[in-house]
């Protein structure tokens, strides 16, 4: 969690006066559905499997473990993450034409997401539930903050 902190940081050193001025203007309004349609196929994907990600991923963090919902959900769920991962390595926004620090995540992604089905194989349960709650609470709770920073789309989406 540290290290998150310390790469936001960094990432955002020199913009913190204009985010700070852009969260005092916020005026939150409903989805501008315009914006969204006008999003590239790229971003639409991955935003739609993120948010389906995030949905599912609730339901299964409240349902029963170890039952038929949860193996069928879950391999659900990790074919969304998969995909928006996947997805991500495709959207250069931030630094056009190359991937930036918050494509750290995605590498983490693709390596403890497999690895977190194998365990779940291997009836290694301690690691499986760790390595998930790890991706589900980590990934989609510091990315969703990461998306909502001023200035970038799901802000505009709401917010702009």
């Amino acid at each position: 969690m540290v290290v998150v902190a310390v790469i936001l940081g960094a990432a955002l050193w020199r913009g913190w006066s204009t985010i700070l001025a852009l969260l005092a203007a916020a005026r939150p309004h409903a989805p501008d559905f315009t914006l969204l349609a006008g999003l590239s196929p790229v971003i639409q994907v991955h935003l739609y499997t993120a948010l389906a990600a995030l949905v599912l991923g609730a339901a299964l963090m409240a349902a029963r473990k170890g039952r038929a919902f949860h193996r069928t959900a879950g391999w659900m769920w990790v074919a969304l993450v998969m995909t928006t991962a996947l997805s991500t390595l495709f959207i250069t926004s931030l630094t056009p034409g190359r991937w930036s620090l918050i494509h750290l995540f995605t590498g983490w992604t693709l390596i403890i997401l497999p690895l977190a089905v194998i365990w779940a194989k291997r009836h290694e349960v301690a690691r499986h539930r760790r390595a998930m709650m790890g991706l589900f609470y980590g990934a989609f709770a510091i990315n969703l903050i990461i998306a909502f920073i001023p200035g970038r789309t799901m802000w505009s989406l709401f917010f702009g």
